[in-house]
């Protein structure tokens, strides 16, 4: 019987070889600026083999030190001595645990690990919604701020010129995302590329806000959860977190009545870009 033990490990390593190819992908372009690594003359193995069976093992240690410290931040520390003993001993063929314990064993850390993931994630989204009401009440009480019935804020710095956009309008801007607390976690200037999209395919809280300014604008918009993410979340976003964004509307196209609902998008640009 295949162990669940056998079946992690490869796991593992498909995930390893799937980051060691993202890695690459993201770096590719770098590699021609940066200098190149100094190679030590010194020869360390007799062949590619060896050199390749080490290189897994590094790679599989980085691998499991990098799980036992994300476990450690859900209040689950195992014991290093012993996780290391389990494949010694298991290349050994001396292990401690038959498959079946192993199996049992595994399952039933799986179980705690969810556990502790989900009881983390309810309380870091009540942290977000509690953060979010304090930053929302201070807010309020700047100068020019605005609270729609919906309960977005907002504050413009220049109202800009021409007629404010339309839900169907293609709209061109460049902004900066934060968290409450100041984190970032999406910015069009530091990527040096405006994004583009249909005023009715980002969260509700761009469409609706956006409306308050015009081409050449700029508004600062503070968006509950419920016009946002609410719950749920995205990757970079906890759920239950306000977002601050500050936004410049470069450019306002109306687009024409007869491709109107033909150019309607299909998925939101903000799902794509962390709005």
């Amino acid at each position: 019987m295949k162990s669940l033990f056998k079946v992690t490990v490869l796991a593992a390593t498909m995930a390893m070889a799937l980051n060691a190819q993202v890695f690459a992908e993201e770096n590719a372009g770098k590699a021609a600026a940066a200098p190149a690594p100094a190679v030590s003359a010194e020869k360390k193995f007799d062949t590619d083999d060896q050199q390749a069976a080490y290189a897994l093992g590094a790679s599989l240690g980085r691998y499991m030190e990098n799980s036992l410290k994300e476990q450690e931040k859900l209040g689950i520390k195992l014991d290093k001595t012993q996780l290391i003993a389990g494949v010694q001993d298991a290349f050994a063929d001396k292990s401690k645990l038959t498959d079946q314990e192993i199996e049992q064993t595994l399952q039933g850390f799986e179980a705690r690990v969810k556990a502790s993931a989900q009881a983390k994630m309810e309380q870091d989204a009540k942290a977000s919604e509690e953060a979010g009401k304090k930053y929302r009440d201070s807010f309020a009480k700047e100068k020019d701020v605005k609270t729609t019935k919906s309960g977005l804020m907002y504050q413009v710095e220049k109202e800009g010129t021409g007629e404010a956009p339309k839900d169907t309008d293609t709209v061109t801007v460049n902004y900066k995302g934060t968290l409450t607390d100041g984190s970032e976690f999406d910015n069009s200037y530091s990527r040096g590329e405006p994004l583009s999209f249909r005023l009715d395919g980002v969260i509700p809280g761009w469409t609706e806000g956006l409306k308050h300014v015009k081409k050449g604008g700029k508004i600062k918009l503070v968006i509950p959860p419920d016009l946002a993410y609410g719950k749920t979340g995205v990757p970079g976003i906890p759920a239950n977190s306000t977002l601050v964004f500050d936004v410049e509307l470069l450019d306002v196209k109306p687009t024409p009545k007869n491709e109107t609902e033909a150019n309607k998008p299909a998925e939101k640009p903000a799902e794509k870009s962390g709005k």
